[in-house]
């Protein structure tokens, strides 16, 4: 384990070492992750650390927002490794709780977000952003952090915890940056460990059918039907590629589009074996 970055566990622990900060007037950035972490997480402590103080960031694999015990069991976690990169990226804590703490024997209270969370990854996975929402308003209560850095390859549960925040008069700032991607386009995720070789290959359909939609775009093309039609293409001719949605959404509602008339982002989900992979592009 490295030897010069704080581990707190326990939820009680953390909140005291955050109220004593604050006293001393330093500002706390927070970087929540559910571990695995790659180049994306590692961009999101590298634009935080700056503006912060204190920066933190949590590792806790949350079961709440999991629809599948399997997806949940075989969820990657490598948390030496994770240390490691947190160190290297200036990370001065990470709260890594375990379940029971967090949802201690007799939890029963959900904080949930209306309309934002019926569509896109939330039509097909029941009780998702709920447990998103719950555990981020837990990870806010407990670190009480000043910023909070999310990545924009998880769109909608960015837009969906900016809503939280706005709604519930929370002072929090919750900034969203960049999909990091690898050289060839392939949006960066931690499920991409349990893509095989060929279908990490094939799962650029997914970056190529954001692009095509972009270039239409870009080049006039307002109507919903065309451009999502051209991104399925695409995924169809993808030999393996089930295609779970592709949608054009308003880039703050994330209401349904069926014309480009503000800025607005294309999003999509698909199945490559048993690993599901989701990407978004802005369509301006």
């Amino acid at each position: 384990m490295p030897n010069n970055i704080l581990v707190i566990n326990s939820p009680l622990e953390m909140r005291a070492y955050s109220l004593k900060a604050r006293q001393e007037g330093k500002r706390i950035g927070l970087v929540p992750t559910m571990g695995a972490l790659h180049a994306g997480h590692l961009s999101l402590m590298d634009y935080a650390r700056p503006q912060c103080d204190l920066l933190a960031a949590s590792i806790f694999v949350n079961p709440l927002q999991f629809d599948r015990e399997d997806d949940l069991a075989g969820y990657p976690r490598t948390f030496e490794r994770d240390l490691e990169l947190c160190e290297a990226h200036g990370v001065d804590l990470v709260f890594a709780p375990n379940p029971e703490n967090m949802y201690p024997e007799g939890f029963q209270t959900s904080v949930s977000v209306g309309e934002m969370t019926k569509g896109l990854c939330g039509a097909g996975r029941d009780g998702h952003f709920q447990g998103v929402t719950t555990v981020v308003m837990k990870l806010f209560n407990t670190v009480l952090c000043d910023l909070a850095v999310f990545g924009e390859k998880d769109y909608q549960q960015l837009r969906v915890i900016q809503r939280m925040v706005r709604d519930l008069d929370m002072l929090v700032e919750v900034v969203g940056r960049p999909t990091v991607r690898e050289e060839d386009g392939l949006a960066l995720s931690s499920r991409n460990k349990h893509l095989s070789p060929e279908e990490r290959d094939k799962a650029l359909c997914l970056s190529r059918a954001l692009k095509k939609a972009r270039s239409l775009a870009d080049a006039g093309e307002t109507s919903r039907s065309r451009l999502v039609a051209e991104a399925e293409e695409i995924i169809r001719g993808t030999d393996g590629a089930k295609m779970e949605y592709v949608e054009i959404v308003d880039s703050q509602s994330l209401a349904p589009m069926q014309k480009i008339t503000k800025p607005a982002r294309m999003c999509l989900a698909v199945w490559l074996g048993d690993t599901r992979l989701i990407d978004n592009a802005p369509l301006n």
